[in-house]
Order: structure tokens, then C-alpha cells, then sequence
């Protein structure tokens, strides 16, 4: 037999072995797929989220993006498992959609960051990725399977998220303007005021609330890492107090589940407040006959407790938003608000998926995301520190580490140092690291400077007066 004939039967044998193990994953696929579906509880769903969460299951995607997921039998093959391995951690750091199948059969809100990412990756085509479709041929989006899930993240955003206020064209963006304001007890709140910016809530009576979130300088303090009781200095910077009631979790790593928790925090801090126990701080307090009187009025039960401190010092911040930006106004019809610079630094905004995690009305908070997720930030930056660990000092799940809470950009030209580590000094130089290692961009001095133009009209107003 000559050597072509040889070369042809390899070649022709690797065919039949590549469409047979197709055949076999196809099928496997399959039977997993109307399992997986045959479990679902979609009997309360509206038929387009019933038709989206099909989609996602057909498609596989929650091989990669869940953690509860029943991998395929291919899954324990040798190479096939490291293979697998290694995409699922790589998919799970990117985007997580446990959370979203499971509010889909709940009928509950998506995530706007879920809907955000969706809608980047269906945008791009860049999901499934082209390596999976080598051995999941079902598994490409057709343009009609594109346009349901599209349109699905535009009804989800109609539903739950936009502002009636905002004119058609931006009213389906990932971003809004603030329009929400919370419930509070009036009460609370003037106390709640009263005790942030009192110092006697520090061991040695030298620091208050205000004064690493001032009121007046953008809800920080400008420092690289605040200073605490006797001068200590903290190991991170500190996050603006501003629009903070929007976040999902409090602090850069998420350790307090909400306001109140959050509050608790920093008295008992040695090196923040270092009060030493809340009886020390209750103790002084009680000293204070007025300020007595409204404990008693406020909550007759507690008095003046560890639980009515920290409760009223999250009512007061309840009130912390900022709206009627120069952006919101632009949103809301006013095209004079924004420059034709300013309007072309939102375009690039979104062209450059800074919208994806910066989504909502506070546009931050709503989630946590790996710094460095498409570039190596910590071994360029060099001097790795137990807080940049982020979220993974919380779960200690290895999926978080180097993961942190999304900043709000609201009033963010007034909130310099950058990010959590404050390495960056200026808005275009953090405008400029977040493209380079979030989304993998080179960006133009134009562009950064079009994006930072922008990024300035999104200083709000506090109690009717424009932050400074």
C-alpha cells in the first residue's frame, strides 16, 4: 500500500474517531440536559425567561459558569477532567450564574450585573467560546436563540430597573440615574447624624465616622490609607460613605452583610477607632443627658446600646445618595448637561464594558469582581498584603481571592485615591488600569480623556447641594 493511502486511512480513521466522540458528548449533553430541565421549576416563570433558561440549558452553560452543576460523563476522562477543570475555574472567576438560574425559577429580579455580562458576552459572540463548539456543535447561538436572550435582559431591565424618566434611547442602558430613596425614621436619622461625627465613639475621643468619610471631601479622606486612633495607619483605603446604602455587602471585601453591621465595624477596630468594648463608648454616652433623652425616645427597649448606636448611624447613612447629576439629567432628556466630549466618554464607556460592572443607579456596589481578570495587576504592582486577598479573606473560597466589591463611580472625581489599594492617584490613571486589566485595552490618551471628561458628571447633590 503506498504512503498516501496510509495518510488517507489516518486521516480518514481520525475523522470517524473526532464525529463519533462528537456523537457521544452530543448525546451525553442530551440526556443531561433533559434532566436538568425535567428538575426545573419554571411553572411560575413567564414564557421568555422559560425560554431563556431553556436556552442556557441546552446550551451548557452551566458546566462552566455554575457550582451545583451534574458535569457530563466526559468529565472524568483523562485529560478531558483537567481540560474541564481548568475551564470551569477560569468561567466561574468571569461570571457565576448560579445566582441567575436560580432567580429565573424563583421569578425573582436578576442581578443588573448578571444582565449587564450577558448582555456584553451576546453582544461580542463571544459566548460559547469557539474551543467548546469543537466538541458541543449544538451548542452554537443562533441569531434567533441571540435575540431572545437579548431581548429577555431588556424586559428583565423594563421590569425591575428603568426609570420611567429616561428617554428611549438610554432607556434599556445597564446604567440609571438615582431615583431611589430609602425609608427612614426621621428620628433616627438626626441621631444617626449626631453620632457619626462624634468622637466619643473612639477609645481616646480623637475620631469620629467623618473623619476617614467626610461629608464634605466626596465621603473620604483622601489618604492612601486612612489614620486612626493615636495615628495609626489602616491597611486600606477607605471606601466613599456616598450611595453606600446601594451596596450589596459593606467594605471592600464584603465582611458586613449591611450598614448596621458595617458601623459596628470600625469602633471596635484597635488601629480605626479602638474604642475597646462598646460598654467603654456606652458609658460616655450616658454621661449626655440630651443626648440620653433621644436614645430613650428613639428606642425605649435598648437605650443607648451597641444595636441603637449602630442602627442609627445606618439610618443616617440610608440618606447618604447623591442624585440630579449632570449625567442623570442627560439621561432623563437634557442633552445640554453633557459636552459632545462628555457624550462621546460615555460612548466609549460602554463600548468599553466599563457599564458591565459598574451597572445600576450607583453604578458600582452590586457586585464583587477579580482585580487583574485580564492582566497579571498584583505582579506588576509587586508586594502582595493579606487585603488583597478581598472577598477570599470572607469565604475562603479560592474562586475569591483577589476579588473585591465593585466601587460606586458616583462623585468619583472627587474620591481620588483609586481603588482598594489607592495605587491609582488620578481618575485618568485608574481609568486607564482599569481598561488594561479588567478588559484587556490599550486606551488612547483621547479615549481617556473623553472617559474621565465623562466620569466627572457623575457628582450628584447632597441634601439639594452639589457635592465638592
Amino acid at each position: 500500500m503506498k504512503k498516501s493511502s496510509y495518510i488517507a486511512l489516518a486521516i480518514g480513521a481520525g475523522v470517524v474517531g473526532y464525529l463519533a466522540t462528537v456523537y457521544a458528548v452530543d448525546q451525553g449533553d442530551k440526556k443531561l440536559h433533559q434532566k436538568y430541565l425535567s428538575q426545573a421549576n419554571l411553572v411560575k416563570v413567564d414564557p421568555l425567561s422559560q425560554q431563556a433558561f431553556k436556552i442556557f440549558n441546552q446550551k451548557g452553560c452551566q458546566y462552566c459558569h455554575t457550582t451545583n452543576s451534574e458535569m457530563p460523563f466526559y468529565a472524568n476522562l483523562p485529560v478531558a477532567k483537567q481540560l474541564m477543570a481548568h475551564d470551569v475555574k477560569k468561567a466561574l472567576r468571569q461570571f457565576n450564574i448560579t445566582a441567575l438560574m436560580d432567580q429565573v425559577q424563583q421569578n425573582k429580579p436578576i442581578s443588573q450585573v448578571e444582565l449587564a455580562k450577558l448582555e456584553s458576552v451576546l453582544d461580542d459572540g463571544a459566548m460559547p467560546p469557539k474551543q467548546y463548539l469543537l466538541m458541543h456543535w449544538r451548542s452554537d447561538l443562533s441569531p434567533q436563540e441571540t435575540d431572545v436572550l437579548l431581548k429577555w435582559v431588556k424586559e428583565e431591565r423594563a421590569k425591575y430597573y428603568a426609570d420611567p424618566q429616561v428617554v428611549a434611547e438610554y432607556k434599556y442602558d445597564a446604567v440609571q440615574p438615582i431615583s431611589t430613596t430609602f425609608k427612614v425614621d426621621e428620628g433616627k436619622v438626626k441621631l444617626g447624624e449626631e453620632l457619626y461625627h462624634d468622637k466619643r465613639l473612639s477609645g481616646n475621643n480623637t475620631v469620629a465616622c467623618s473623619t476617614c468619610h467626610s461629608l464634605t471631601g466626596g465621603g473620604v479622606d483622601h489618604l492612601k490609607t486612612s489614620t486612626g486612633i493615636n495615628g495609626a495607619k489602616g491597611p486600606i483605603n477607605a471606601p466613599t460613605v456616598f450611595n453606600s446604602v446601594f451596596n450589596i455587602h459593606q467594605f471592600w471585601d464584603g465582611r458586613a452583610k449591611d450598614l448596621q453591621e458595617q458601623a459596628g465595624g470600625p469602633p471596635m477596630n484597635p488601629i480605626e477607632m479602638g474604642a475597646g468594648s462598646w460598654q467603654h463608648i456606652i458609658d460616655k454616652l450616658d454621661k449626655d443627658s440630651a443626648l440620653k433623652a433621644q436614645f430613650t425616645a428613639l428606642y425605649p427597649k435598648q437605650g443607648i446600646s451597641e444595636y441603637s448606636i449602630t442602627n442609627a448611624i445606618a439610618e443616617f447613612e440610608k440618606t447618604l445618595v447623591t442624585p440630579n447629576s449632570r449625567f442623570d439629567k442627560f439621561l432623563k432628556g437634557d442633552k445640554t448637561a453633557l459636552t459632545q466630549q462628555e457624550q462621546e466618554g460615555y460612548a466609549l464607556f460602554k463600548a468599553n464594558k466599563c457599564q458591565t460592572c459598574h451597572s445600576g443607579q450607583a453604578m458600582g456596589g452590586l457586585s464583587f469582581e477579580v482585580m487583574g481578570l485580564k492582566g497579571d495587576y498584583f505582579g506588576d504592582r509587586g508586594h502582595i498584603t493579606e487585603v488583597d486577598n478581598g472577598r477570599f479573606n470572607v469565604t475562603k473560597d479560592g474562586n475569591d481571592m483577589h476579588r473585591f466589591k465593585v466601587p460606586t463611580l458616583r462623585n468619583v472625581a472627587l474620591t481620588a485615591p483609586y481603588f482598594h489599594d489607592a495605587s491609582a492617584t488620578t481618575l485618568e490613571q485608574a481609568v486607564n488600569d482599569m481598561a488594561l486589566y479588567q478588559v484587556g485595552v490599550k486606551l488612547s490618551q483621547s479615549d481617556i480623556e473623553k472617559i474621565t471628561a465623562y466620569l466627572k458628571t457623575l457628582t450628584g447633590e447632597y441634601k439639594g447641594q452639589q457635592l465638592q
